[in-house]
């Protein structure tokens, strides 16, 4: 059994990528969207994290949280993001014939990969680099041709905040190779 070391670093900012079980492609479906939302509403009137950058891709998320002075529990707050948000979509989701024994024992869902990666921001540059990596996540990948053209994700946000312009990497514009993989 593979051991992780988390991080226990009180109010610091992380990058998370949340990838669903065999990589399904759901996750912009509207009723998984719409029940992760709320799930991540009701988590953050239970256990308050402020969300700084966010993308949601068909099989897979990632989002930058900075969570309070004095709190470092990211791993609470997605265990019961993932719950609330199995609960709501199970009858439509869920998958018998992929319960095996151990996501039996671990009364696991079928529709969230087991763990979650984390990173913690380091200092500026490593915020800047974490949040182009998230809004461009879905030119990556093959999504859309230009940013502004993935509707599931802050990059809008920071666009009518003046942070980013319309056409940030639009296509003309490269971007810095900044290494980051999921």
């Amino acid at each position: 059994m593979s051991l992780y070391r988390r991080s226990n670093a009180t109010g610091a900012t992380f990058f998370f990528t949340v990838v669903t079980h065999r990589r399904q492609r759901i996750l912009t479906d509207e009723s998984l969207r719409v029940a992760l939302r709320d799930a991540v509403r009701r988590v953050r009137a239970e256990m308050p994290f402020s969300i700084d950058a966010w993308v949601l891709l068909p099989d897979h998320l990632h989002c930058i949280w900075t969570l309070p002075p004095g709190d470092a529990d990211f791993g609470r707050r997605w265990g019961r993001i993932k719950l609330f948000v199995t609960r709501a979509v199970a009858a439509e989701y869920a998958r018998a014939d992929w319960r095996n024994p151990s996501r039996i024992t671990r009364r696991e869902s079928t529709i969230w990969q087991r763990r979650f990666w984390e990173h913690q921001i380091r200092d500026d540059a490593d915020y800047a680099a974490h949040m182009d990596y998230v809004h461009i996540n879905p030119v990556k990948h093959g999504l859309v041709p230009t940013v502004a053209d993935w509707p599931h994700s802050t990059f809008h946000r920071f666009v009518r905040a003046g942070v980013y312009p319309a056409n940030w990497a639009g296509g003309e514009t490269l971007l810095p190779d900044y290494g980051l993989d999921e």
